[in-house]
């Protein structure tokens, strides 16, 4: 490669678990650094269950550990004490990946997720059945019931769960010091280095919604902030051409949301199966890329039959959503061919009405939470319940924070179909060496910017390589 020597490969979005598999793939993707300094490997058996332990005191992780692991609200072993070096391999007594997969994809016990049982699914199916008729108070009344031991919750962790990004950020200091380097080039997570990325997203839920959007636009528009409707095409109202081109030539973006918002999407496979071509048939006749599911409702394994670039259907961490569980990371990720950009804050309406939340302060504590780890601000509002003035204000200060976030400290204020487009180049991309350094190489490279990690008084810390333009200022 005339004297280039390519440091990290393309993006690997299946994981291959079989004779090759390595265990690393996720952390290499994540950071996208070198290959060549990650050297993990097991340092013994591992047991043939799954259970809950934490790496250091802070960070607990789910999978197969010998002996045994304990459960999330017992006492955890730490796994941490376990971590040997071997000529600048690291042996861990877990499996990186499988870790990982467990959870963003939400494979940890229902016991720690509150799954419903059956009476509960049948008491949900009647619920959404009534829905639309029942009064406001009744309905908060109703959810206030049913969500009344969500702060008693100890997995994941409120209000924000970072843990598959605490165990990277682990992993990266323990390769430092496994390594005996100073700093580890990686691809920076944003374009242009900006420090976090934010999205904006709007579930159009009735009618009233609906008719509300060219307003929401317009306050949208004010605060420079385009963000996508996510639409309802069948039963909850009437979707027309021109309602949707209404939103698209504006610049703002479009996606499918469920079929007909009746929380049933996931009941059983065979209705998801016969509901998901149809959904995918509005996927083509829209031209959109991104899904939805209604109540973020969702079974990750089945992903795989929707005919989408991307889809924001999984919470960080769900204690106040009717499917509680969570992705416990703020950063989007891969299942299958399909980019999961996940909900990390609070729902409009738990805020409002769940939580009689009218500071937002909530929001002002995830903010602060998730731009610690550089990761991505996702938010839904809806048309539906910003409509009056005590709303109206809380989201208008939303906006006008997020404008001020851009402005001050350069977060990258997206559309979904925009983050969905970098992240895809970025799992793409390669650091190569050359007779200038270290640079990135690939499609939309030129908004890439080179990382390093290093270690800071025992602690990591990532510092981004100005850009060429900025070091000839």
């Amino acid at each position: 490669m005339n004297g280039e020597c390519a440091l990290v490969g393309a993006e690997r979005s299946c994981r291959d678990h079989g004779a090759n598999h390595r265990m690393n793939d996720s952390f290499l993707d994540y950071f996208k650094f070198p290959e060549r300094y990650a050297h993990i490997k097991l340092n013994a058996p591992v047991s043939a269950s799954q259970g809950f332990f934490c790496l250091g005191p802070d960070n607990i992780c789910y999978g197969r550990l010998s002996p045994q692991c304990g459960a999330a609200n017992g006492t955890l072993r730490d796994a941490l004490h376990e971590v040997t070096f071997d000529q600048g391999a690291m042996c861990l007594p877990f499996d990186v990946d499988e870790v990982v997969e467990n959870l963003r994809c939400e494979l940890y016990p229902s016991s720690a997720r509150n799954e419903k049982s059956m009476a509960q699914a049948a008491l949900a199916a009647l619920y959404y059945g009534i829905r639309p008729v029942l009064p406001v108070g009744v309905r908060k009344y109703l959810q206030r019931v049913h969500l009344r031991d969500w702060d008693q919750i100890s997995f994941p962790r409120w209000p924000v769960d970072c843990s598959v990004d605490d165990l990277f950020e682990l992993l990266m200091l323990l390769t430092l010091q496994s390594q005996k380097v100073e700093r580890i080039p990686f691809i920076w997570f944003w374009p242009d280095g900006a420090p976090s990325s934010a999205i904006m997203t709007h579930d159009v839920e009735t009618a009233l919604g609906r008719d509300f959007c060219g307003t929401l636009m317009d306050i949208d528009d004010a605060y420079g902030i385009k963000a996508s409707f996510q639409v309802v095409p069948e039963r909850r109202y009437e979707v027309t051409p021109a309602f949707l081109e209404s939103i698209t030539q504006r610049g703002f973006e479009l996606a499918v949301q469920d079929l007909n918002h009746d929380g049933r999407l996931y009941k059983n496979r065979q209705q998801f199966l016969e509901r998901v071509a149809k959904i995918n048939h509005y996927r083509q006749q829209w031209g959109v890329d991104g899904f939805r599911a209604a109540v973020l409702y969702r079974r990750q394994e089945w992903f795989r039959d929707l005919d989408f670039s991307y889809d924001m259907s999984v919470p960080n961490v769900a204690h106040l959503d009717p499917q509680r569980g969570g992705c416990c990371t703020v950063m989007p990720y891969f299942v299958g061919n399909l980019l999961e950009i996940p909900v990390t804050t609070t729902q409009d309406y738990t805020l409002f009405h769940i939580l009689n939340d009218y500071k937002a302060d909530i929001w002002k504590a995830q903010i602060e939470l998730i731009m610690e780890k550089h990761g991505l601000l996702s938010f839904i509002i809806h048309p539906d319940y910003v409509t009056t003035a005590p709303e109206r204000k809380v989201f208008e200060t939303l906006l006008a924070n997020l404008a001020a976030l851009r402005r001050d400290k350069g977060v990258w204020i997206a559309t979904p179909g925009e983050v969905n487009r970098w992240w895809r180049q970025r799992a793409a991309m390669t650091l190569v060496k050359d007779s200038g350094g270290v640079r990135i190489a690939g499609e939309g490279s030129e908004r890439a910017r080179v990382a390093y990690a290093s270690v800071v008084e025992g602690r990591l810390a990532l510092s981004i390589e100005p850009s060429v333009a900025d070091r000839q200022v």
